[in-house]
């Protein structure tokens, strides 16, 4: 699961970074000196959502690279070294993307795509892939990783996470200056929001980040089994994605960093919060659909 943890992970403390921002600017205070502003909270609300988002898109590259470990390949090294880069070129000219960078991680057995454009993406797998699956297999978890780049899934998870965020800010801010108000409902002389509202603003923050969590992973879920019938589209063939989702759920793949769980290969360890959904529903999907 190296892709959605260091992505998600590095949106909540972008969010939080800008909300300490705004408190520290005095926005929260603007927005509710004469009455909520719904319009201006709105507006904040977008700025907050999609800016955690979006630049947590745009470091996911260089944030894999160092959470991971990778050592970046052109083919240049060990006859190893020349298949991977060969099959992951073979596959990015078959799915219309650029050539993205390869690399190699130490680890348990797992892979991973990550970047912000298509064009200049990353795919990485882990020296326990190579180590305990046939070339076969690891051809088809390369596939997979490319079929989530040519899919779009970063930015669509961009987007879904800056949905969710601007949500999240908006409801927590609109509900807490309704706690507020109800609190402070005899003082005539408070201005501005009271304790009441940063209290409930920060609560409501972690609550319904919780929430947006799920709903995010949910959609993750659905684009590994997507991601799943592109590699076998890619390789004209179902039964080789088939045997390495097969050996990955006898191996107990490696958690992946947070970022990048989203685009890894191996399941998640829960079922509101798993990015992944389990191998044998992955398995049976591309029985019956895949080609």
């Amino acid at each position: 699961m190296k892709r959605i943890a260091l992505f998600v992970l590095t949106n909540l403390a972008v969010v939080l970074v800008l909300g300490v921002v705004a408190s520290l600017l005095g926005v929260n205070r603007y927005l509710t000196a004469n009455g909520l502003n719904l319009g201006a909270l709105l507006g904040f609300a977008l700025v907050m959502g999609f800016g955690g988002a979006i630049i947590s898109l745009l470091i996911s590259k260089p944030m894999a690279k160092w959470s991971a470990q990778v050592q970046i390949i052109d083919g240049s090294g060990s006859p190893d070294e020349r298949w991977i880069v060969q099959t992951v070129e073979k596959f990015a000219s078959q799915a219309g993307i650029g050539m993205p960078e390869v690399g190699i991680f130490p680890g348990d057995p797992n892979a991973f795509a990550t970047g912000a454009f298509k064009n200049s993406a990353l795919v990485a797998v882990s020296t326990g892939l190579l180590q305990n699956m046939t070339r076969e297999e690891v051809e088809a978890v390369i596939g997979h990783e490319v079929a989530h780049i040519a899919n779009g899934d970063m930015v669509t998870m961009t987007l879904i996470q800056g949905v969710m965020n601007t949500f999240v800010v908006f409801l927590s801010r609109v509900i807490g200056y309704a706690v507020d108000g109800f609190l402070n409902r005899n003082n005539e002389n408070r201005s501005g929001p009271g304790i009441g509202y940063y209290v409930t603003t920060v609560v409501l923050d972690l609550v319904l980040g919780f929430v947006a969590a799920m709903i995010v992973a949910w959609f993750s879920r659905q684009r590994e089994f997507r991601a799943d019938a592109g590699s076998a589209r890619l390789m004209g063939r179902r039964q080789p994605m088939v045997n390495a989702l097969a050996r990955l759920g006898g191996l107990h793949p490696q958690e992946l960093p947070k970022s990048m769980a989203a685009m890894g290969i191996a399941g998640g360890i829960g079922k509101l919060f798993s990015t992944h959904p389990p191998i044998e529903e992955r398995i049976a999907a591309l029985q019956q659909n895949a080609p």
